[in-house]
């Protein structure tokens, strides 16, 4: 038996279909400027079903995203607002570790956006220089390209927070990331900076299925956290997309979410949960089946 970090599910997306608000570019960054208790609640939550990590709602909390409607001198202050609320829940939870999210620098789904490494590499320390104090670790989510890879790596440089990097596939040939580049080009870079762990994320748990034995040959932990989309829309990879452009999957119940799951622990997953449409139902039947298996939930 194995001892399995598991992660918490979607915090962006949970926060809009919880606020109930309308959609927009800003994403779950406007939920927590409108209810920044509703953030605290959405840890709790995860906590109380069996998550031992609570991924902070920094993803979308970038000065690039924040300029385009006149907010980048809020950077701080949801940067504050958002670890604060997860260091609440952790208090009340009793323990628990804290990641801080890392997003993509400009937009989700797009590498041909291709942000100029130095540049990333600047905007990335930033955040992560405002944010080291107070997490546990740094997670870098939905990494679609080699491109945007360097960036993470350039922004994560001079601090000493491990860093857990998570890369999005094509939902259709997992062996490729979102840009087309192979997914087995990441292992030289993996091998250069030496992450703490690599993992997939939002991308389908088809896809992560098959693209698990890739980063498996990373020489570092591993594991996984899939979306509950049917597929990324071309409309949603447009400019300043909201996400009504995207549509849940009905059939990814927490038993069979679960199932995936577990089969990526069965495949040497060490750390596991979910992204976008994958809630607290689904991992407190993750952590009922971990414990079943008489894995160790740390």
């Amino acid at each position: 038996m194995a001892e399995i970090t598991l992660l918490d599910g979607s915090i962006g997306q949970e926060l809009v279909k919880r606020s109930g608000d309308r959609a927009t570019p800003l994403w779950s960054t406007q939920v927590m400027i409108d209810h920044p208790e509703m953030v605290g609640a959405v840890h709790a939550d995860y906590f109380a079903c069996g998550a031992t990590v609570a991924t902070t709602n920094t993803y979308a909390v970038h000065r690039s995203r924040l300029e385009r409607v006149g907010l980048e001198d809020q950077l701080q202050r949801l940067l504050d607002t958002a670890l604060g609320q997860a260091e609440a829940a952790r208090s009340a939870n009793e323990g628990g570790r804290i990641a801080g999210a890392l997003g993509p620098l400009l937009a989700s789904y797009r590498p041909d956006l291709k942000p100029d490494v130095t540049f990333a590499g600047e905007r990335f320390a930033e955040i992560v220089n405002l944010m080291a104090d107070r997490v546990d670790l740094l997670l870098a989510e939905t990494v679609s390209s080699l491109q945007e890879a360097q960036g993470v790596f350039a922004g994560v440089a001079s601090s000493d927070k491990p860093l857990w990097i998570a890369f999005s596939v094509d939902d259709d040939d997992a062996s490729k990331l979102r840009s087309g580049e192979a997914l087995r080009d990441i292992l030289p870079l993996i091998a250069v900076h030496k992450p703490a762990a690599v993992l997939l994320n939002c991308s389908t748990p088809e896809a992560i299925n098959a693209g698990l034995p890739i980063i498996a040959q990373a020489g570092v932990p591993y594991g996984a956290y899939a979306n509950g989309f049917t597929k990324i829309s071309d409309g949603f990879k447009s400019d300043f997309p909201t996400v009504d452009a995207l549509t849940a999957r009905n059939d990814l119940s927490p038993a069979t979410y679960a199932d995936c799951a577990m089969a990526w622990v069965d495949q040497g997953a060490t750390i596991i949960g979910g992204c976008c449409e994958v809630g607290p139902a689904h991992i407190a039947e993750i952590a009922k089946r971990l414990r079943a298996a008489g894995h160790t939930i740390t």
